[in-house]
């Protein structure tokens, strides 16, 4: 039998949750809540839905290659061309488009943990050399990353929101940490939760890009959009990286439905400036609640919460609330992470911890 080589074969792959319809079919319960996977509880815009029905008629062509439409809109929005954008098939691909250009076996990536574990997985997948820096007051700890920066660096991960924790670094540090990291070294900024960010303290990556930068923003359609399932995000970077990176992009690799919502989508200032309105409102909900049941959890810049429980409990929380249908993230022996939902949502975990926390587990 075909045996897959050794650095394929340590990997450890990112294990999905189940169906909700089967979670609900093995537990015999319906009407279940999903919590885990930091979606827009709210859908789509109305004007996404309304050109994918439109786009249904057009399914036997091939998509548009080049992304034309949506790559002029972006550029329109950000203020950059359309040589400095790169559309993939969610932001994951543009991660792993990424590694490919500009890692090669034996070289270094420097990424920050917890984090997204995309990441180490894609630059184990390419036989580079994950440095994986701990978090400090759990966001990134620049000072130390820039500290492991050698001759073997080629690409440097930076989440800002960080998931899970829904921290920030602020302008100063990563401004500090910009000027400390060398020419040629590409830094990645994952910026999937942009839009949920409030702070006035909240980095503009796009000056470092203004700069001349070796940088590489990331966006996504997926959240405060609506559109995780059509996977489509993209990059912004000077068009030399761009250039390079298509080298390795697939032809087509956005199909025509994702292109045509995400368009739409764009378009939809007030759908967006209505979820960020409901998660504002259910963060503030979570607040209050957890600081009632005296829940540790750590103030987010994204559209979910970290909780940091006070024994190893998580994976029997998350078992006891699954009982009850609803399906939280946890991301280790004491944490969780929470989605934000609809306000009902939000008020139905909220009970649900109230049961398991007067029966047995302290939180």
């Amino acid at each position: 039998m075909i045996q897959a080589p050794e650095h394929i074969k340590t990997i450890k792959p990112y294990v999905p949750g189940k169906p909700i319809e089967e979670l609900e079919r093995e537990l015999g319960i319906t009407g279940s809540i999903k919590l885990a996977s930091n979606e827009n509880p709210l859908g789509p815009s109305p004007l996404a839905v309304k050109a994918l029905r439109q786009g249904i008629r057009s399914l036997n062509r091939y998509p548009d290659g080049s992304c034309y439409y949506l790559k002029g809109a972006l550029a329109k929005k950000l203020r950059v061309t359309p040589d400095e954008i790169l559309l993939g098939n969610g932001s994951n691909e543009i991660i792993e488009l990424a590694v490919r250009t500009f890692v090669s076996p034996g070289d270094e990536a420097i990424m920050a943990h917890p984090s997204f574990v995309v990441y180490s997985m894609i630059v184990q997948a390419a036989k580079g050399k994950n440095i994986v820096v701990p978090l400090k007051d759990l966001r990134h700890d620049l000072d130390a990353m820039a500290s492991r920066i050698t001759e073997k660096t080629k690409i440097i991960f930076i989440a800002n929101p960080n998931n899970p924790t829904g921290t920030i670094n602020t302008k100063a540090e990563l401004d500090s940490f910009i000027e400390k990291v060398p020419d040629g070294i590409l830094v990645v900024v994952d910026e999937a939760y942009y839009e949920y960010v409030t702070s006035s303290d909240y980095a503009d990556s796009m000056k470092y890009l203004r700069q001349g930068r070796d940088i590489l923003i990331l966006r996504t359609f997926s959240k405060i959009y609506g559109l995780a399932g059509l996977r489509i995000g993209y990059g912004i970077a000077n068009a030399s990286i761009i250039t390079e990176m298509n080298k390795v992009r697939q032809p087509f690799n956005v199909n025509s439905l994702a292109q045509k919502a995400a368009l739409a989508a764009l378009e939809d200032e007030k759908h967006v400036a209505r979820v960020k309105r409901i998660n504002e409102k259910g963060k503030k909900y979570f607040y209050k609640q957890f600081k009632a049941m005296k829940i540790n959890y750590i103030q987010t810049e994204a559209n979910f919460i970290y909780i940091i429980l006070k024994e190893d409990t998580a994976f029997q929380l998350y078992n006891d609330l699954l009982k009850k249908g609803i399906i939280v993230r946890p991301m280790g022996l004491r944490e969780i992470r929470v989605s934000i939902g609809l306000p009902k949502e939000n008020k139905s975990l909220m009970e649900a911890l109230r049961e398991i926390q007067n029966a047995k587990i302290k939180m």
